[in-house]
């Protein structure tokens, strides 16, 4: 996945689709036996780093996580285990279902930039092993939180 060119808007590059459920392994089983996967999971919770939470730190969040290539776009599946994340906010309120669309971007920094003086806000955001992430709160029309993912540069 390659971020699309200078001017371009964010949301240029859908990347991936966020999926809450209540069992990780029942999904996975569901959306295999539809023929979608085979789905990859991280042992035990998903590693995040600098996790931050509405602008604070959240070292307590952890989810199970299972993904798989559907074509150009990762199907990403999310079980919330514990603390105060997006993901069990979404849960708790709506149930299972379609939480985000992440978006690929060439910077994370500057497109965050750009948003907050737009108007958006950051309300989750970290990085994992392989790249770094902001979630905005543009679910105030059609529900959907958009996330922009930054993918490092190293291999």
């Amino acid at each position: 996945m390659h971020p699309g060119g200078k001017g371009q808007s964010p949301f240029a590059r859908v990347c991936q689709i966020g999926v809450i459920v209540r069992d990780l392994d029942e999904a996975v089983a569901f959306y295999e036996g539809l023929g979608i996967g085979p789905f990859e999971s991280t042992k035990g919770a998903a590693p995040i780093f600098d996790r931050q939470m509405y602008g604070k730190p959240a070292p307590d969040v952890k989810n199970r996580i299972s993904t798989t290539q559907m074509g150009a776009v990762q199907l990403e599946l999310v079980q919330p285990i514990s603390g105060k994340s997006l993901q069990m906010e979404f849960l708790e309120k709506h149930g299972e279902g379609v939480n985000h669309l992440a978006f690929l971007v060439g910077d994370l920094d500057g497109e965050v930039a750009k948003l907050v003086q737009k108007g958006f806000r950051v309300i989750s955001s970290g990085k994992t092993a392989r790249s770094a992430f902001a979630y905005l709160d543009t679910d105030k029309v059609g529900g959907i939180i958009f996330e922009i993912i930054q993918q490092s540069s190293s291999p």
